[in-house]
């Protein structure tokens, strides 16, 4: 799943796939915008994204990403 994070003063969005779920992040970003000093994700590779919580313009996740089998669309 793709989770874009917008930070305040900075001209560029962090972008992060992670194998978290939408429920998870959405979670992590509420307890983060309720008092935690920090947003702390973790990436498909394991890495520790942490992103302090006064800095957070906007987190946008993205949808789970279903395998597709075969070619085209039916």
């Amino acid at each position: 799943m793709e989770i874009t994070i917008g930070v305040q003063h900075l001209p560029r969005e962090i972008t992060i796939e992670s194998e978290q779920s939408p429920d998870e992040v959405a979670a992590a970003v509420a307890a983060a915008l309720a008092g935690k000093p920090a947003l702390e994700l973790v990436d498909e590779r394991g890495r520790r994204i942490i992103v302090p919580t006064a800095a957070i313009g906007y987190v946008q996740i993205g949808a789970e990403q279903r395998g597709r089998v075969g070619f085209g669309s039916i």
